[in-house]
């Protein structure tokens, strides 16, 4: 008989993924009663915190109870019992997919990739997360439906576009969540949150069903409080979709994750201040840095003099803006429910480039490829901070560089991971960040692991209460 005491709810609220697995396989915790602790939790902390949109009533209870069901009958899904997040920009059968915007309201016909893979896999959908208009933004502030704030600190930014995301995971109102990042939209938040983020290798994970910004950059992103979560997420929902023009069909399999980090050679940018980083994350990172002596082995300085992070920033911005030209034409056109005027402001610089111009922005990912290619054929692992500042406050100006250290591995292809490295003066969480080559991910993630528990951040998570 089992005579262990019972899990309180702010335990599993805290609890990675992993951790629920074997809580829900010993029969400590079951389905039903896990999904209404974070459903609870999502009523009473929502309300003020603004991650969620809202679920279908009854639909959370509806997948708890089939999950318990499937455990007493010993047929068991990957991640059967699991409450996860969902960015709003991907399709779930019978819930609007409003990408951000006012007027989209139609119910999807038919789930996304990812979704059917989550549902394949026993996951009990919560509910859909907030994010920028049109996924547009790193802030999360929506015109529409109000800004998501920082579960550490109100008032403050939570990053973007898949700022609902992280802040669910960061204030226990999901175990983890799925995003999407074009050119940091999963680990930008994941770094202001305080908590772990993936960002796969180009086409490694579907992207049907997901409203795109540009198909050319968009990736799934994955959520979660430890790294080890990241990787059954990963191993859940990758593999090659026939459906998906940008589907990565491997030749082999993933690089096996076999590094031994004292023999990793690390790139490290130098000087991170000419690159626009903030002395206070600077101070954070190098004192990371200090901590990993022997993790990340071998440390070059790598040359990025000819590398514009500004420059390949807005590059990449175009080739979204220039594509959601397509994909919100019908809402741009929409009168009862208009778009911003900063949405409408930021397309239209699109609109008003050439073809010309467009041509010389996509040979940006070339170039991108080609400075991956000689980057790690003499480093492993490219190091550097996932954002050059930490989260400010909403009511104050956005800074136009919270994505140039994350776009590099977005524009090259690149498996990125974000993982908490410490606490700003100012109190609140900023990460590092680690870029791999294509297909390196199960590596990047071991990396990470290692390098995490030595850091250990972020241990007890404070945001969750």
């Amino acid at each position: 008989m089992n005579t262990l005491p019972p899990i309180a709810p702010l335990d599993m609220r805290r609890a990675s993924l992993c951790q629920l697995l074997h809580w829900l396989a010993a029969g400590r915790v079951q389905p039903e009663v896990l999904a209404e602790v974070y459903q609870d939790a999502i009523e009473r902390i929502n309300p003020e915190l603004n991650a969620y949109l809202g679920s279908v009533p009854g639909l959370v209870q509806e997948q708890a109870r089939a999950a318990q069901h499937r455990r007493r009958d010993g047929v068991i899904g990957r991640l059967d019992g699991i409450p996860i997040a969902l960015k709003d920009n991907f399709d779930v059968a019978g819930w609007p997919t409003r990408a951000g915007l006012a007027g989209r309201r139609a119910p999807a016909q038919e789930d996304a990739h990812v979704v059917s893979r989550l549902r394949a896999s026993g996951a009990v959908l919560l509910g859909k997360t907030h994010m920028d208009e049109g996924a547009l933004g790193a802030v999360t502030d929506n015109p529409h439906h109000g800004p998501t704030h920082n579960p550490y600190r109100h008032g403050y930014c939570a990053g973007g576009s898949s700022g609902g995301a992280a802040a669910a995971v960061a204030a226990g109102l999901a175990v983890a969540a799925i995003g999407s990042d074009s050119l940091g939209s999963i680990r930008i938040p994941a770094s202001y949150c305080g908590i772990f983020a993936l960002k796969p290798t180009h086409g490694e994970i579907s992207t049907r069903g997901m409203v795109a910004a540009a198909r050319r950059l968009d990736a799934v992103g994955l959520l979660a409080r430890s790294v080890d979560d990241l990787t059954v997420l990963l191993q859940v929902l990758a593999g090659y979709d026939a459906d998906d023009a940008r589907s990565r069909r491997r030749r082999v399999a993933f690089s096996p994750p076999d590094w031994e980090p004292g023999n990793l050679r690390a790139g490290l940018l130098g000087d991170l201040g000419r690159f626009g980083v903030q002395a206070d994350v600077i101070e954070v990172f190098n004192a990371a840095l200090e901590k990993l002596p022997r993790e990340l082995g071998e440390r070059r300085t790598v040359d990025f003099d000819d590398w514009n992070f500004a420059r390949t920033r807005r590059a990449g911005l175009l080739l979204m803006e220039a594509e959601m030209l397509g994909t919100f034409a019908a809402d741009l056109e929409d009168t009862q429910h208009p778009v911003s005027e900063r949405f409408r402001k930021m397309l239209g610089y699109a609109a008003s480039k050439s073809a010309a111009d467009y041509a010389v922005a996509d040979r940006v990912l070339d170039a991108a490829t080609l400075k991956m290619r000689r980057l790690f054929s003499q480093v492993d692992v490219l190091v550097l901070p996932t954002t050059p500042q930490g989260a400010f406050p909403l009511d104050g100006p956005v800074p136009d560089t919270q994505a140039d250290l994350t776009s590099f591995a977005s524009l090259a292809g690149c498996p990125a991971v974000s993982i908490p490295m410490g606490r700003l003066p100012n109190g609140l969480p900023i990460g590092m960040q680690l870029v791999g080559a294509r297909g390196s991910d199960l590596r990047l993630l071991e990396l990470a692991s290692v390098c995490a528990a030595t850091l250990d951040a972020e241990p007890a998570y404070p945001a969750i209460a």
